[in-house]
């Protein structure tokens, strides 16, 4: 199953829907075509009518819309009639139009009462109990009435779990070991959130709504500074005030993991639709030259082990590390077996105890081969931990001095980069082992890339590379299934080797196109570009390709 959502930005109206897929195969993207369309107002009907398959049934309720239609494809159920005669209220009209739904699709019941029973457990008995037989009703209605259903539904398979790229940020972030995410709320960041806060008990995570996100950034820094992972996370705007904090993380070199949830902007742009417009933003936020981590999940298991890498590298280097995701991932859901944790690292590089008060000398940023100085948590030992904003000597302490500018600059920045750039994988290949046509994208473009390929593939030789580990991009590793191989087989030589490439991004001006030539002097033949806010549809993608193509 494969689910997204959208919705306009105002407290009441506007128009919003929900589309869910469903599929006896593995699915990541969202279709143009529908072949039910729950409408509980006029407008759904009017912008959605010309999405109908062949097949397709439009279900509404005639009395809530003042009007009935004629056209075969359309199957009137009183919604709030059977809700009313169930015994509840018009408000349950929804739980009728679901069973309804499911009668369509000759679909159980049960998956929906259990859903009923974990929803409502707090609000009594009696409400449960109406709900259930509305559901049962609107079913009944629907097998009975819906002549012209032809639905065929593959018999359902084992559990799965149901998630979706913001939950996967944050279970990585509690399986990393974070203990301290501090953020104000602001769309469509505020999932990962919500997610910690309600893990927060359990796990003993403290989860503060700063005043704004100047104080979130700090407060992070703050926390981790005194010996815990932590982490906030924001959109555009308010990324944009944390943009002070993130440099004094580079000069400090202190640890931290921010989520950039990216949304259209400038200012407050669009709300709630998508866009990839941060990418160049991320990489170059923060005065002064310093080294970052940027990784762009397309998935919930990429979300949930790329956090996790987040938190791993980010102390590893002590360099703030970056997760870029967009409002399209925090609306949509996919069905997934698993989550595997044996993928899961955790190694805590910080000096405690008895391996900080052994020493018989501390300096909190001494040079060393790889850039990275010993790191102590303050209060633990008889060392004092020090550090300043202003440049520093190797104690900690403020310098002005020429020469240790330089050393520090060499230490931050070129001494780490060699070995950050050792920890980054290569992009994911997936097609022809030897394509014509390439298509690159990075982050939210996976499912709909993947879909794509295996769609085109069926008449051309064409294949995908989807980047989730953004920046820095990866050294000469060869693709992965490759590693025996020469160097051909690293990306660069797949892209050049290539009739035609394409790069398929949602912003206006193709900032990862642009990174990817400054980064290797590598220009795609051509680029797609979608910025109007909505998410690329599989047969929208594949148009699009095909006019690129011939």
């Amino acid at each position: 199953m494969f689910s997204h959502q959208d919705y306009e930005s105002r407290v009441r109206g506007g128009h919003n829907f929900y589309q869910i897929r469903l599929s006896d195969k593995p699915v990541s993207a969202s279709r143009t075509k529908i072949d039910i369309l729950v409408a509980l107002d006029r407008e759904s009907i009017v912008r959605h009518e010309r999405e109908l398959s062949d097949t397709g049934i439009i279900v509404y309720d005639s009395s809530t819309l003042k009007e009935k239609f004629d056209k075969p494809c359309f199957l009137d159920i009183p919604f709030v009639q059977l809700a009313m005669e169930s015994g509840g209220d018009k408000i349950m009209s929804n739980t009728v139009a679901t069973g309804a739904v499911l009668g369509m699709l000759g679909l159980s019941i049960k998956p929906l009462h259990d859903i009923l029973k974990d929803e409502l457990r707090k609000k009594g008995k009696k409400v449960l109990n109406i709900n259930e037989t509305a559901a049962i009703t609107g079913r009944d209605f629907a097998q009975t009435n819906c002549l012209r259903c032809s639905f065929a539904v593959s018999p359902l398979s084992s559990a799965k779990m149901l998630m979706g790229v913001h939950d996967g940020v944050g279970l990585g972030a509690i399986a990393s070991g974070c203990k301290f995410y501090a953020a104000y709320p602001m769309t469509p960041s505020t999932g990962i959130m919500l997610y910690m806060a309600a893990k927060a008990k359990e796990y003993g995570i403290i989860v503060e709504q700063a005043e704004d996100e100047i104080s979130a950034v700090n407060m992070a820094l703050g926390a981790s500074y005194a010996g815990v992972r932590s982490m906030t996370g924001s959109s555009g705007g308010g990324f944009a005030l944390m943009v002070e904090g993130l440099s004094l993380a580079a000069i400090t070199e202190t640890p931290i993991v921010i989520a950039l949830a990216q949304r259209p902007g400038p200012a407050t742009g669009l709300p709630t639709r998508t866009e990839q417009a941060d990418l160049l933003f991320a990489l170059h936020a923060g005065h002064g030259e310093f080294p970052r981590l940027i990784f762009a999940p397309g998935t919930p298991e990429q979300a949930f082990l790329l956090t996790n890498k987040a938190f791993e590298l980010s102390h590893k280097y002590q360099i703030p590390a970056l997760i870029l995701t967009d409002q399209y991932l925090s609306d949509v859901q996919w069905t997934l077996d698993e989550l595997n944790p044996d993928k899961l690292i955790y190694n805590d590089y910080r000096l405690r105890g008895n391996t900080f008060a052994g020493l018989n000398e501390y300096k909190r940023h001494a040079y060393n081969g790889n850039g990275v100085s010993p790191f102590g948590v303050p209060g633990e030992s008889r060392h004092v931990v020090v550090t300043d904003s202003d440049e520093h000597d190797e104690e900690g302490h403020l310098t002005e001095d020429a020469e240790t500018r330089i050393k520090m600059m060499h230490k931050r920045l070129f001494k780490k980069i060699p070995f950050i750039r050792d920890e980054i994988n290569p992009p994911l290949f997936y097609g022809n082992s030897e394509p014509d046509i390439v298509i690159v994208g990075w982050g939210s473009t996976y499912g709909v890339m993947k879909e794509a390929v295996d769609v085109l593939s069926k008449t051309k030789k064409i294949a995908m590379l989807h980047f989730s580990e953004v920046y820095p991009l990866p050294s000469s590793k060869p693709l992965p299934g490759h590693e025996k191989e020469n160097k051909r087989m690293h990306f660069l030589e797949i892209l050049r080797n290539a009739q035609k490439t394409i790069c398929i991004e949602q912003n206006a001006t193709g900032q990862f196109a642009r990174l990817i030539k400054v980064e290797t002097g590598y220009e795609f033949d051509a680029a797609i570009n979608r910025y109007d806010g909505r998410p690329f549809l599989l047969e929208e993608m594949t148009g699009e390709l095909n006019a690129h193509i011939g």
